[in-house]
């Protein structure tokens, strides 16, 4: 296990957390506000940054990436050889979804497409599919196993 996730794993239960408050402050206030039209490209490829500063071994080690970082709660619901579908949900998926705002969870998908793609060695791309009804989010990750990544 990276050492990452095993620093992750040792923080003890009495660290602070993030409220939703001040997570959705900084998130669907501040950031829309400084990113103007462009949040939702810049929000993906900044995901995708992440990702490869935090490479991941495999889907588990990405799950507790995402429960660390109050990102929700993520699962495989299909797979193919070319194709992912995962879910997040989580109580501060679902506050974000209920508000009257435009939601985007963009950073989630580029760091979803590029943790697949360092672990694949393929290039991916994630689209997100919020889903109000239900209080989560579906991802589509696709890729073309002919379109290696070059190191």
């Amino acid at each position: 296990m990276s050492e990452l996730l095993a620093a992750m794993k040792a923080a003890d239960s009495d660290s602070p957390v993030v409220t939703a408050f001040g997570y959705e402050l900084i998130r669907d206030i501040l950031l829309p506000e400084l990113l103007g039209k462009d949040e939702p490209e810049i929000l993906y490829w900044a995901g995708k940054r992440l990702a490869r500063q935090f490479p991941l071994k495999n889907f588990d080690e990405m799950c507790v990436f995402f429960q660390k970082a109050s990102w929700g709660t993520l699962i495989i619901t299909n797979e193919s050889s070319n194709e992912l579908e995962v879910e997040l949900t989580g109580g501060i998926i679902s506050q974000r979804l209920q508000s009257k705002k435009d939601i985007s969870f963009q950073l989630e998908a580029g760091f979803i497409a590029q943790q697949i793609e360092l672990q694949k060695q393929v290039v991916a791309e994630a689209f997100e599919h919020p889903r109000k009804k239900g209080s989560k989010v579906q991802f589509t990750v696709k890729w073309d196993k002919k379109d290696i990544v070059k190191p």
